[in-house]
């Protein structure tokens, strides 16, 4: 009888524990799932949001929901939603996505990209530096401390980057809080006050700069071979050194000015944000910290940086010239020095002993290569730093957005470029179209720009989803951040907004959206084919115009309600099908696209004209246009008709006035006006010329603005 109770009371204790307050069925599910050996799933903790989960009586390791403990909103203006297992030795145990908004996810790539993407983090450790890498490269080494390569999701970066962020930031938090191992010296800062000139051996011999010396030995007892065994060794030196490398701490005034000078010091932290911190690595012989194919700008492969056996990311600041480099009297000549921006989740703090690795890679043939890892430890002078009280990790992280920044500097750059060329060419057009053929190249020049680099490549296609966030992030408590997690995306907005004051919509209907670049493209196709051009009779265009303002004050409308079924109503945007997926997408949302633009080989413009709510919104903020630009004289439209006719968009009433909401600022009409042999007036006038000596003033008429 005994037996039989027993056993009862064993097989209780091994079945998992039922759901309690706090813990409901489907979370109880998840979290099951990232721990499938558990037995009990204790009550989310009073003084910290997580679930303990055990077998038995032994602790497995913490679940919890990324919401409850990262703040960081997605692209589409909304957190994603995660729950995150993590073990007790700080290994993700998996990644379950519980809700989210990302448009490109949820109506254009599918969630299974996503799924995928969330999946890498199992097995890994909070010990490795994950990094993200779009495309099919291999995902790195995996030895603690070293770089960890992700596959991120093409068409979807600044979402996967908010992801990677909420998970390492969120699972450091639990890991500190919960794990003995994480735990976190006590945080300190620079010492303003400690300076005193010193040379390069004064540094070394008072710790100001660590330094650390590998011979070959010690590179061959860890290889496990003689460098001479591979084909291409290393040079060794005579006195058998591999490699000599310094690390200094620039923030310090002590290391800094002495370093790199008064004046480069000065310039340095002019330059740096709040809380970064700047380590200068330097080395010396056959094998230096930075291979023939490090990437100025970018995460070094030779070395890694690692503190309270945490990976801390660096990344090379690429701000070296002649006015900013090391000068200290008595330093030896380095064969490659570079400044490293620390960054990353775990945080930083100078003041505490940390190691620097470098990873040594030789190749035996072309198949195989032989790996080690030297690690070497890094302490700074204690009289450099003070302790402080410690602060919340979230203040000293550095925002995701200006990571993202960096990334696409050479985007931006040239996206910035382009704007200042466009504002230029538009502020002098009155001078500009004087010449036709320069006004038309430049145009179509300017659209191919717009198409393959903006659309294509950047990325920069603005939609009414845009709108959507902006109001939502009105509504829930405006944060800058969300909108500067794209910059192709921020400064576009940015410049459409100005533009609408100066130019109104048409400055970006016309010159800045890929799909409108691609629409124009498609028009001209229609003509070079002979197509007949269907001209929509003047009382059904301006009926049909009207089309796309209850379009826009629907999905605005859907919005308030559920974002969801709003982003799903937007696919009345061919945007997303033909710019950001490439037209690889399910059959229906393609072929919605392809019926749009093969309606634009008969109707110019077709879907910019009478179906686009974007164009809605932009013709609305657009009434906020303080100047009239295009020229208007005395005879267009009255008699004169051809800038009408010519007009492929019919922004041009009878009368000759132009209507700027649905004007794309093409600029034809004013060519046509500046060409005497084109412009009736001119021709008029040239014929009135002919019967009388004196000379006909050409009157020009403010532009006018479109009776309602």
């Amino acid at each position: 009888m005994v037996r039989p109770i027993l056993t009862l009371l064993l097989c209780l204790m091994l079945l998992p524990a039922p759901a309690r307050a706090g813990l409901d069925p489907h979370r109880r599910e998840v979290i099951q799932s990232l721990f499938p050996s558990a037995t009990v799933i204790g009550e989310r903790r009073a003084d910290l949001p997580v679930y303990p989960v055990y077998q038995l009586q032994e602790l497995l390791g913490y679940a919890y929901e990324s919401t409850d403990l990262s703040h960081l909103q997605g692209f589409a203006g909304k957190p994603i939603r995660m729950m995150i297992g993590l073990d007790t030795r700080g290994r993700f145990t998996g990644v379950r996505v519980l809700e989210h908004h990302e448009p490109v996810f949820l109506h254009g790539l599918g969630e299974a990209p996503l799924f995928d993407f969330v999946s890498q983090y199992a097995g890994h450790s909070l010990r490795e530096q994950i990094l993200i890498r779009t495309g099919s490269e291999a995902r790195g080494k995996t030895v603690d401390g070293d770089p960890v390569y992700f596959d991120g999701v093409s068409k979807a970066t600044v979402s996967v980057l908010i992801i990677n962020d909420t998970v390492l930031s969120s699972a450091l938090k639990v890991a500190r809080q919960t794990l003995a191992d994480f735990a976190q010296a006590p945080p300190t800062r620079v010492r303003p006050d400690v300076y005193r000139p010193l040379d390069w051996p004064g540094l070394l011999d008072q710790g100001f700069v660590s330094q650390a010396r590998i011979s070959a030995a010690q590179v061959e007892q860890a290889l496990g071979r003689p460098l001479a065994d591979y084909p291409e060794p290393p040079a060794v030196a005579a006195d058998g050194l591999f490699s000599e490398l310094y690390v200094a701490y620039l923030n310090a005034p002590m290391v800094g000015r002495n370093l790199l000078g008064d004046a480069g010091y000065r310039a340095l932290m002019a330059r740096l944000e709040a809380n970064e911190h700047v380590l200068l690595v330097a080395s010396r012989g056959p094998y230096p910290h930075v291979g023939p194919e490090f990437v100025p700008g970018s995460t070094p492969e030779r070395i890694g940086l690692v503190q309270n056996r945490l990976a801390v990311e660096i990344r090379d600041l690429n701000w070296l010239d002649a006015s900013l480099g090391p000068r200290a009297s008595g330093q030896p000549a380095f064969d490659a020095v570079n400044l490293f921006r620390v960054t990353g989740n775990a945080g930083f703090n100078p003041g505490a002993p940390s190691e620097l690795r470098l990873h040594v890679e030789l190749a035996r043939n072309h198949l195989v290569h032989d790996r080690t890892t030297v690690t070497l430890p890094v302490r700074f002078n204690e009289a450099l730093f003070e302790p402080v009280a410690a602060t919340d990790p979230d203040a000293r992280r550095t925002p995701v957005w200006q990571g993202i920044w960096r990334e696409r500097a050479g985007t931006v750059a040239v996206l910035v470029v382009a704007l200042a060329l466009l504002t230029l060419f538009f502020t002098l057009q009155r001078r500009l179209t004087r010449w036709p053929r320069l006004v038309h190249g430049f145009r179509w020049g300017f659209l191919a720009f717009t198409l393959l680099f903006l659309g294509l490549y950047a990325q920069g296609q603005l939609s009414v989803v845009n709108i959507y966030t902006l109001l939502l992030a009105l509504w829930d408590g405006f944060s800058l951040d969300v909108f500067l997690l794209d910059p192709v995306l921020f400064l576009l907005w940015s410049y459409t907004v100005v533009t609408l004051v100066l130019w109104g919509r048409g400055l970006f209907c016309g010159w800045l959206c890929p799909f409108g670049a691609l629409q124009e493209m498609v028009a001209w196709l229609g003509s070079r084919l002979r197509l007949r051009q269907v001209k929509v009779p003047e009382r059904w265009h301006r009926r049909l115009i009207l089309l796309k303002y209850p379009i826009l004050l629907g999905l605005v409308a859907t919005a308030g309600h559920s974002l969801t079924l709003a982003e799903q109503l937007a696919e009345v945007e061919p945007f997303k099908t033909s710019i950001t997926l490439g037209f690889v997408r399910a059959w229906p949302f393609v072929l919605y696209a392809l019926a749009l633009l093969a309606a634009g080989l008969f109707i110019h413009k077709f879907y910019c004209r009478y179906l686009c709510p974007l164009g809605a919104g932009l013709a609305v903020l657009g009434r906020l246009r303080r100047f009239h630009w295009l020229t208007r004289i005395e005879r267009c439209g009255r008699p004169c008709q051809r800038c009408r006719h010519r007009c492929g968009i019919n922004a041009i009433r009878r009368d000759g006035a132009i209507d700027y909401n649905e004007c794309i600022q093409c600029l034809e009409c004013v060519v046509i006006l500046r060409d005497p042999e084109q412009c009736v007036d001119s021709l008029l006038r040239r014929k009135q010329a002919r019967r009388s000596p004196a000379r006909i003033p050409v009157r020009e008429v403010p532009a006018t603005t479109p009776r309602p």
